[in-house]
């Protein structure tokens, strides 16, 4: 088909020449006239295509040659718009329905908050509505993004900068909290104590005086770094700091079953879609489908767009996968492994950052109903130092020597 868009523009009218000689009519008209589609249908009459304006410039060429034409077919804009302005109530809903999507697409149906941390966003959003930023808003109604962030950075306290950000009827709002500094507590002389009893195995006094020496047993409640620093009368509270480590026992009875249970994917899966409109969902597809004792379910949104719109129309997909669990049997030895490791990864999360295991010692394991009993000891190098507040009683006053100005007694 030789029909571009501008011929559909202009109409276009598929001819059979019913009468008249094909080769006359074709020397006359073809000079004239645009013909494209040119052949012979059945009966070998001649069929044409031709634009609406070259249709009624054709008249000429059929009375020379004594032509008479029957029209085949109709398409093109023009004969749309008269079909339209027959089915005038099909017309209106048609127009009315782009009219209400774009006023759909002109209202701000989402606004987000992004990067605040300490602020809440409660109070962005609240700051945001004071300055006509608020979901079922109409765009046009909303002053320029740097004039509106520039506004809401003055009305919410802590920020150093806001960023407004519409993508078709979402606003999203970027705030970068001011930096603060730090706040510290003011700190009170103290003492660093044992947290538990341990056997020192390294100490190091940043500030304080070192109560204790490596290797040497300590219980709970000990000092170990002294905030009382000098000799005789001339002695200071300070605030101890310093690095001690020691060695901690801790006891484990650890319980690992012989049957795990894992999961798995069997293959089925149901597909359900929704159309979205606004924040509503209403189901299209995926009715009657078999239920699933156990299922994963993965959810796929698609907005429709409009360059830079993103329409509040779109579909969602839902995939939902049926999940088998498969038991898996183990061996004794791989029982008693997995509840070690199990094991370990507890003591070290509740020693504290930089713990090592030195050593385990095996105290006793049973295998009864389809577990594995143990009872394990490990022996972690880790921090043992706490602060404790320093507690200073004040010297009591002397007393007052006899004789004058003294009070005696009898």
């Amino acid at each position: 088909m030789k029909g571009n868009w501008l011929q559909y523009i202009r109409g276009i009218v598929t001819v059979k020449l019913a009468s008249g000689d094909a080769d006359i009519f074709l020397r006359e008209a073809v000079p004239a006239l645009e013909l494209w589609d040119i052949g012979y249908g059945p009966g070998g009459r001649l069929t044409f295509r031709v634009t609406v304006p070259d249709f009624f410039r054709m008249r000429p060429a059929l009375r020379r040659t004594g032509a008479r034409i029957r029209i085949l077919d109709r398409s093109g804009v023009p004969f749309q718009m008269a079909r339209l302005s027959r089915r005038k109530t099909f017309a209106a809903g048609m127009l009315g329905f782009v009219v209400g999507l774009f006023l759909l697409s002109t209202l701000v149906w989402d606004v987000q908050v992004e990067g605040t941390q300490q602020i809440p966003k409660d109070q962005i959003l609240q700051a945001a509505k004071a300055e006509g930023i608020y979901p079922f808003q109409w765009s046009f109604r909303l002053k320029d993004s740097t004039a509106l962030a520039s506004e809401l950075a003055q009305r919410i306290p802590g920020v150093s900068w806001v960023g407004i950000d519409k993508q078709g009827t979402r606003i999203t709002i970027t705030v970068v909290e001011s930096a603060k500094p730090e706040q510290l507590p003011p700190q009170t002389p103290r003492d660093l104590v044992a947290k538990s009893d341990a056997v020192v195995s390294r100490i190091v006094a940043e500030n304080g005086r070192p109560k204790v020496q490596r290797n040497q047993r300590v219980r709970a409640g000990d000092v170990l770094i002294s905030g009382i620093v000098g000799e005789g009368d001339r002695t200071k509270a300070v605030v101890s700091k310093g690095e001690v480590l020691g060695l901690v026992w801790h006891e484990y009875r650890v319980v690992s079953p012989l049957a795990t249970k894992v999961k798995g994917f069997t293959g089925m899966d149901n597909e359900r879609s929704y159309l979205l409109i606004g924040n509503r969902a209403l189901q299209i597809s995926g009715y009657g489908q078999p239920e699933f004792a156990l299922s994963e379910v993965i959810p796929d949104v698609n907005r429709l767009k409009i360059g830079g719109w993103t329409l509040p129309l779109g579909i969602y997909k839902e995939r939902e996968k049926e999940v088998s669990l498969e038991e898996h049997t183990l061996t004794v030895a791989e029982a008693k492994e997995a509840g070690l490791k199990q094991a370990r990864a507890d003591v070290l999360r509740k020693a504290g950052s930089g713990a090592v295991i030195k050593s385990e010692k095996l105290l006793h394991e049973q295998s009864e109903n389809g577990k594995v009993v143990l009872n394990v000891l490990f022996e972690v190098e880790q921090s043992i130092a706490v602060e404790r507040p320093l507690i200073q009683t004040a010297p009591s006053a002397p007393l007052p020597p006899s004789g004058k100005g003294g009070a005696s007694g009898q």
